[in-house]
């Protein structure tokens, strides 16, 4: 018996790779830190993931697995953002919570593929926990995969994009191996938000995921990827804080601690304001043939079923917590908008339309829209294009309820505690404060499942009426062309 009265004893489950032994509790069997490749250290360091062979015996899977090497966020995020490190050498690991009464003919499959600029994050932050939606029906994984430059590095002599060959490596592990936890591998959608859903939608283009999964969820996270060379310049600028030449061979020299210290110098200025170094995605002709954006809208995975949408004001995780929104005057304004090359009848919309709101939280609203609404909406647009039927396969949502806590609003991350139906995890708890409503988070986290059942999230499909699920503030409902006027004032 736990302490909070529910029950919990041992599960086992035979895959192809051998036993498993993981924990039972209320009907809910968990398998944690489940590896889906070999330990990226030594020879396989900045190499594509190998598979991992059979083991004997019965395998324990109680206890989450090591995480990627990263750094904490830093502080003002870090107390918003609860980001755990687990030691370990294993970080290619997933976990899998089923409901224990199987479904002979196979439930929905739903794959978590985490964010945090392809420097942070993991599989065993506790808002991810993926207990509601094995209650529900539906075999929840999560995974991890290599970040930052480990991940994401560009070298002349290692493979690109190695985080995205990990959740493809991991992602092919569901496909074999998911029908012995009561799985449907025909039935596998693939969500995540800000880098995951980035990571996502390069997925959707990728010939190497091809079959992998039938639907995806974009949770603020457009289409998103550099030119190789330009996507080299953070490698080099790591290079440069090292004293090392840009190669693989040099970095797998190099104490993981020492490389981690480097990177967080190097990529300190990194923002979604700025032209610091970032670590992104690469167009590198084999797991990126292309640029996302274009891929999609030449028809990439025109028959799999998307959900994709934002929160009202992404923009307020970046601004408010550091002060930003009330430091930015209207010069500031003005420059950095010149910067960032938005028309200036664009931004008298804006202007005009918030006609009482600060001149940051007005730069933060064109920058929520200019990175992250119009992208999806383009993508939207492209799928209808593409499937002009009644049915265009293509859902969009907006998180829009407004979070208490240091005025963040409806900010960048906070649907995640809804979306997973954690509003009682404290971690969940940082970001909504002690009163979020819970039927926000029953309606939404229903709409993911049914999605992940059906493909029909429970509104109709994008038309050229533009329907747009709102979740908050107040009970959900679909707004036609929510702030068009603004929208518009993009075109020409």
């Amino acid at each position: 018996m736990t302490t909070d009265g529910s029950t919990s004893t041992a599960a086992e489950v035979r895959t192809p790779s051998g036993a498993l032994r993981g924990t039972l509790r209320d009907g809910v069997a968990a398998f944690l830190g489940v590896p889906y490749a070999q330990a990226p250290v030594g020879r396989l360091r900045f190499r594509a993931p190998e598979p991992v062979g059979p083991w004997e015996g019965v395998r324990e899977a109680t206890a989450f697995g090591p995480t990627a090497p990263k750094r904490p966020y830093a502080p003002p995020l870090a107390a918003l953002l609860p980001d755990p490190d687990v030691p370990g050498d294993g970080c290619l690991n997933l976990n899998v919570w089923a409901p224990w009464e199987r479904d002979p003919g196979g439930r929905p499959v739903m794959v978590w593929i985490h964010g945090g600029s392809l420097l942070h994050g993991s599989s065993a932050v506790p808002v991810y926990d993926g207990t509601t939606f094995a209650r529900d029906g539906v075999v929840l994984v999560s995974l991890n995969y290599r970040l930052g430059v480990e991940g994401f590095g560009v070298f002349p002599d290692a493979p690109a994009n190695l985080g995205l060959r990990d959740q493809i490596a991991a992602l092919t592990w569901v496909r074999e191996n998911i029908a012995s936890f009561g799985g449907d591998p025909e039935r596998v959608t693939v969500f995540g938000e800000s880098a995951g859903a980035i990571s996502i939608a390069a997925l959707l283009t990728s010939p190497l995921a091809e079959g992998l999964f039938r639907r995806a969820v974009l949770q603020s996270g457009p289409p998103a990827a550099l030119p190789l060379d330009a996507a080299r310049g953070t490698t080099e600028a790591v290079a440069a804080v090292l004293g090392v030449p840009a190669t693989a061979e040099a970095f797998a020299g190099v104490d993981p601690e020492r490389l981690l210290a480097a990177q967080t110098e190097a990529t300190a200025e990194g923002s979604p304001l700025t032209d610091g170094p970032s670590f992104q995605v690469a167009v590198d002709g084999e797991v990126v043939p292309r640029d996302p954006v274009e891929a999609l809208d030449a028809g990439a995975s025109a028959e799999v079923d998307l959900l994709l949408g934002t929160t009202s004001e992404e923009y307020r995780l970046w601004f408010v917590p550091g002060g930003l929104t009330d430091r930015i005057g209207r010069l500031a304004q003005r420059y950095v908008l010149r910067k960032a090359k938005v028309p200036g009848r664009t931004a008298r919309v804006y202007r005009a339309g918030r006609p009482d709101e600060k001149p940051g939280e007005v730069l933060g609203a064109i920058v929520t829209d200019k990175l992250m609404r119009l992208p999806l909406y383009r993508v939207a647009d492209a799928r209808r294009r593409q499937r002009p039927g009644a049915d265009s396969g293509t859902y969009v949502y907006e998180f829009g309820w407004r979070s208490p806590v240091l005025g963040l609003g409806a900010c960048h991350a906070l649907e995640l505690g809804f979306v997973f139906d954690t509003l009682d995890v404290p971690e969940t708890r940082a970001l909504t404060g002690p009163d979020a409503p819970r039927d926000l988070a029953e309606a939404m986290h229903a709409a993911w499942v049914s999605f992940a059942a059906t493909g029909d999230p429970g509104w109709r499909p994008w038309d050229p009426a533009r329907p747009v699920m709102t979740f908050g503030p107040g009970l959900p409902a679909v707004v036609e062309s929510p702030r068009e006027a603004e929208r518009r004032a993009w075109e020409g």
